[in-house]
């Protein structure tokens, strides 16, 4: 199955992944996460160690490898260069393994005011095609606010779209917005997951706001999510009340890719 998670910044979709990803690696399925937020911080979610272990470089940053792949150099505006390079070599080169999956981190894409196409793009655009219509395996995309990493193609093999919400105006109406914008790319199956929720009373009010029966699973806020977060560590591991609703979750999700 192909999950993509996104949602307003700061509404732990991040988190969300990383715990999403952790237990189904636990429960034996071949999981391959990737973080294209701009803001990458998917592997310290997950357990990865950057100040023992080094920073794992983007792909889009990788500028050897785009002009190898593309026959141009990254910065290049105009021009020629190969649209469709090949990537199908790049999981296995450049993931790191965490905790029993595959974490691979691929950058932002590069958007002028006008809509870029430079051969950054063309290597991403290309390697998110592969990786959500070719690979064999679970994958758990973070990303952005938006559908900026998923063209038309790759959005239509996404399995499943997961919208993290928080009780919010403005986490709501991002959240109506982006699905609209996943009706329009077909995307099968949509579900919201509120987080961060203190009450049944905030939980009523977006369900209110938002479709009720596509409310997935709603998490409580977590003060242990905060202590995770300050000390570099995974909320997988210091979590229990939030795991367990994450694993109700995994549980709909499974039975989902079994139909």
């Amino acid at each position: 199955m192909k999950i993509a998670v996104t949602g307003k910044g700061g509404v732990g979709k991040t988190t969300l992944c990383a715990l999403l990803a952790r237990e189904l690696a636990r429960q034996g399925k071949r999981v391959l996460a990737i973080d294209a937020d701009p803001n990458a911080n998917l592997g310290e979610a997950l357990g990865y160690d950057e100040e023992t272990s080094g920073r794992i470089e983007p792909l889009i940053e990788k500028k050897a490898l785009v002009e190898e792949r593309t026959g141009t150099k990254p910065g290049s505006m105009g021009g020629f260069f190969v649209l469709n390079p090949k990537v199908d070599d790049l999981v296995e080169r450049f993931s790191v393994g965490i905790k029993g999956l595959r974490l691979i981190v691929t950058g932002e894409l590069k958007e002028a005011l006008g809509g870029c196409y430079c051969p950054e793009n063309a290597l991403l655009r290309s390697f998110l095609r592969h990786l959500m219509v070719e690979r064999d395996e679970w994958v758990i995309l973070d990303m952005e606010a938006g559908f900026e990493h998923l063209t038309r193609g790759t959005a239509e093999s996404v399995g499943t779209l997961l919208i993290v919400v928080e009780p919010g105006q403005r986490a709501m109406n991002t959240a109506g917005k982006i699905a609209s914008l996943a009706k329009q790319l077909h995307i099968r199956k949509v579900g919201y997951v509120i987080n961060k929720v203190h009450s049944e009373g905030q939980k009523k009010k977006v369900a209110d706001k938002l479709d009720s029966d596509a409310i997935w699973a709603t998490i409580p806020f977590d003060f242990l999510a905060l202590e995770a977060d300050l000390s570099g560590v995974s909320p997988y591991d210091q979590c229990p009340e939030m795991l367990e609703k994450i694993k109700g979750l995994v549980r709909r999700l499974l039975s989902d890719g079994e139909e």
